[in-house]
This record gives C-alpha cells, structure tokens and sequence, in this order.
C-alpha cells in the first residue's frame, strides 16, 4: 500500500500538479478518513437495501451506476466535499461544475472488467483538458480486486479509434476499447483504499481487470469540469455548480435531490439521460436501454 500524498493545506502541490499534467493522472490523494470512507459505504450499501425492491421506474443499478447525483443526496455530498473540490481546483480552476457522480462496483469473484479506453471518446465534449476523474476509493481498491490501470502519458494522444465490443462483462456502455495494443508492463496498477482517490485526464488510457476477492470493489467516481467547455453533440447537456461561478452558460443548471429518488429528481434524471444518450450512444448499433443497465 503506498503512502497518501502530502497536500499542502489540502491542496495540490505545484510538483503535484506538474505530475498530473506530466502523467495524466495523480495518486494516492487522501480526501477523507478511513472511518469516513467505511461509513459512506454503510450509507450506500444502507440505500441499496431499502431502495432494491422498490417501484423505481429504471433498475437501482442503473442509478448507482449513471448520474447518482440526480436522485442520491449521498452522491451529491461526495462530489461537494470542499476537501474534494480543493484539489480539484488545483486541476481545472477555481469555477467547478459536477457532470456526473458513478458508483462503480465489482462485486467479489466476478469477472466484470473495464476494457482500456479513454473516457472523453463518447462524452460529446471533444479532447479538451479541463475535466477530471475523481476516483474516490470506498472498499480498497488494489490488482486483486481490480483496480484501475493507467498508461502514463497517454492523455497527450488525441481521442484514438476505438471499438465496440458490446461484451455483458465489460462495466462500459458500449464495451469499447481502444484500437491500440497496450503492454502489460506499460500500464500502472492505480492501488488506492479507503479514504484516498485518484485523478485522472479524460484522455488518459485506462481500464481494469476483475475483482478476485472476496470484498466488493467500491468507488464514487465524479467528473468535474469548468464552465467553459461544452457540449458539441449532444442538443444540451446539465451539470450542478459546485464552486465559483457559471460565466458561459454552456449547461442547464439543476439543484440536486433533496431525498433518494423524489419525483422531481426522477423526472430530471430521465430527461438528462436522454440527453446524454445523443452524444454517449452516437453511432453506436446496440441498444440504447443498455447504456444506463
């Protein structure tokens, strides 16, 4: 296990921030305590339980999976965690917009995987720089249970060809993967626990293998970006503010849930999903219902 990061007045330091841009990505970054971290998965896990059976017009995974924010407080008070957003801000600036919050899950000894890839192939926004990952570690995340893989340097490529697979145990939507073979010994295991995240480039090339253990792999992932990017395929696309301000106009602004799964946060969900839908599925032949299954 390695050692957390040493912030400085938790926030990135300027060697820290030189990494991130040299690399595409940054980890181990401590955010919160371990106790913390147990506790935000006992309120998860806690939701799940009561939310499972429930009359919920999608799936409950399809929620935890796509869009948490929209109908899960808890998934909202992640991604506003000022701890979160300071180092952050050292990434993209001080004007921070939360465009989705993904809870990823491997269960134990399964063999779902996430094929390399780069996450800004399909999100509609061209190979721009100001979006994050943040990977926020729930249960340890390490090569046993199937942690993230990076290939350092990769987000100075362009956005590269990739193809669908449409494979049912790939966690991706369209099961794509980029067209480039990638080396064993060229991809860095991202090991992070309880309490710690990553960051990570929307161009930086990634995936991960199955969780061999006997835990659940569990992580709240937010995408935070700057007002000043925009949808370019996609009619409109919607994002919460989270810190400074909103000068460009570029999304549709939307408070987030006040209780799980509200009818007004229902109806918000669903009409951002079909937004997003024009630009994660363009192209695609498979489909659509799979993208938030």
């Amino acid at each position: 296990m390695l050692e957390s990061l040493t912030l400085d007045n938790g926030r990135l330091s300027e060697a820290q921030n030189e990494a991130y841009w040299r690399d595409g990505y940054l980890f181990p970054i401590p955010v919160m305590s371990p106790s913390e971290a147990q506790a935000l998965r006992q309120e998860l896990e806690a939701l799940e339980t009561e939310w499972l059976d429930k009359d919920l017009p999608l799936p409950l995974n399809s929620y935890k999976r796509v869009n948490s924010h929209c109908v899960m407080p808890m998934a909202h008070k992640v991604a506003a965690d000022p701890r979160i957003l300071d180092v952050v801000e050292g990434i993209i600036g001080p004007d921070i917009m939360i465009w989705s919050v993904e809870y990823f899950i491997k269960e134990p000894n399964t063999q779902q995987v996430v094929s390399m890839h780069q996450d800004l192939t399909y999100w509609g926004f061209g190979a721009v720089d100001h979006l994050v990952t943040a990977w926020i570690a729930l249960s340890p995340a390490t090569p046993a249970s199937g942690c993230m893989n990076f290939v350092r340097g990769s987000h100075k490529n362009p956005i590269l060809p990739h193809e669908d697979t449409h494979d049912p145990n790939n966690l991706l939507s369209r099961g794509q993967e980029i067209k480039v073979d990638v080396a064993p010994e060229d991809r860095e295991a991202i090991e992070i626990h309880p309490g710690q995240m990553s960051l990570h480039h929307g161009l930086t090339i990634h995936g991960s293998d199955a969780n061999t253990t006997d835990d659940r792999r569990i992580a709240c992932v937010v995408r935070y970006c700057s007002p000043e990017i925009a949808q370019q395929v996609a009619d409109r696309d919607y994002a919460i503010l989270a810190r400074g301000a909103d000068r460009q106009g570029n999304f549709i602004n939307f408070a987030p849930p006040e209780r799980p799964f509200s009818p007004e946060s229902l109806a918000m969900y669903e009409e951002i999903r079909k937004a997003q839908a024009q630009a994660l599925m363009q192209g695609s032949k498979a489909d659509k219902g799979r993208l938030y299954g």
